[in-house]
């Protein structure tokens, strides 16, 4: 039970859990535990590995997972958190993302020992009577409870009926599979909540729900977000993950390690006694450690001692092919390598000191660079490349 309820936000109710884990344990029997996935989005960060690595602590004492990829509900799009309806996934689309997200999760957690279930399998075969029957079991005015549809009502935007069927088969898929415990994050209440409702309606014992926090990003405020560019993706380089967790924010150190990675409670404790920047490198080694090996999280500390500490140009880094003049401004050079995406932002790098050209800082907006081959071009601490003139 300490290892179940370590970093959970919620727990509805706490009880429950306590019991359906001692029934498990005297009789032997797994208890089955769903997290449902709309495959809208498969490029999976650190955020998204918060209930995964909470699921994978149930499979280690040898739950049965239910992973419920939604090829019918992700047509529809999970409203929440959204001001206007989602643009809903065709059936190609769908394929895609759950095959993604396949191949990512089996970083974290046992795929051959986990159960994969689509809910076309028993959504699509639903009667429209059936539909009319399911919709009967809740209210409108439940319904609206609903943060986001509260919101939308009040200021006078739209709400289509389908939307308001999307928690309402989230919540039969757990009557389906006759969940145990439903894990999700603290944003996903109310469609979470849906299981256990519903099991109820329908004569069944009614789930457990596990509500983990929503993970900060690098900029320590915001969720973490692909969209909001302060992520860390579980298939980044060695590199790219070790330096972006050494920019994390100081008191993010504990919840990151508590969250996102394996360490016992014994070691995380001995990270809170640590001088934050031996913290932050032990977190950062920790995490490449589980996505690459230990070989390569040994490589990425010494790569970035060697760069970040020290100030020397990284052993590798990309070369890039340069097919044009000789003589170009350093705003136009940045935008041609893609190392910014505009001009502008490319002069807001140079005024901030973000750009060396061959070890040298830029400070002149209007310099030319004289383009030579094995010009080093640096922007920022992470991004580096080496010219090789034809």
């Amino acid at each position: 039970m300490d290892i179940y309820t370590q970093g959970a936000e919620d727990i509805i109710p706490a009880e429950d859990l306590d019991l359906k884990v001692a029934k498990s344990v005297i009789s032997g029997r797994p208890l089955n535990i769903k997290l449902g996935l709309d495959p809208s989005a498969p490029d999976v960060h650190l955020g998204h590995t918060v209930v995964l690595n909470k699921i994978r602590q149930f499979q280690e004492n040898g739950h049965t997972i239910q992973l419920i990829i939604g090829d019918f509900t992700g047509k529809i799009g999970d409203p929440t958190g959204k001001s206007a309806a989602r643009k809903q996934l065709t059936d190609e689309e769908v394929k895609h993302n759950a095959r993604t997200y396949f191949e990512q999760f089996g970083k974290i957690i046992d795929m051959e020992k986990a159960e994969l279930h689509y809910n076309s399998k028993w959504l699509s075969r639903l009667h429209f009577e059936d539909v009319i029957k399911l919709a009967g079991k809740i209210t409108v005015a439940r319904l609206l409870e609903r943060d986001d549809f509260e919101e939308r009502l009040a200021l006078g935007k739209p709400i289509s009926l389908h939307e308001f069927f999307y928690p309402l088969m989230q919540g039969y898929d757990s009557v389906v599979l006759e969940s145990d415990v439903e894990l999700g994050g603290t944003d996903q209440h109310f469609n979470v909540l849906m299981g256990r409702h519903f099991q109820e309606k329908f004569g069944k014992e009614k789930q457990t729900a596990i509500l983990m926090p929503l993970l900060e990003g690098l900029d320590g405020t915001e969720k973490m977000s692909k969209s909001k560019n302060n992520y860390i993706g579980i298939d980044e380089s060695p590199n790219g993950m070790y330096g972006k967790t050494m920019s994390i924010p100081d008191q993010l150190i504990t919840k990151y390690a508590e969250l996102a990675t394996d360490l016992s409670a014994e070691q995380i404790k001995q990270l809170q006694a640590d001088h934050p920047k031996d913290a932050k490198m032990f977190l950062a080694g920790t995490l490449v450690r589980m996505y690459h090996g230990a070989e390569a999280a040994k490589r990425a500390e010494q790569h970035f001692t060697a760069v970040f500490q020290k100030g020397s140009l990284p052993d590798e880094m990309p070369e890039v092919r340069w097919h044009g003049v000789k003589h170009i401004p350093v705003i136009d050079l940045l935008v041609e390598l893609k190392l910014q995406p505009s001009k502008s932002e490319a002069r807001k790098m140079i005024q901030n000191g973000g750009v060396k050209i061959a070890g040298e800082r830029v400070d002149d907006l209007q310099q030319t660079i004289i383009v030579e081959d094995d010009l080093v071009v640096q922007v920022g601490k992470r991004k580096f490349v080496r010219l090789k003139v034809s």
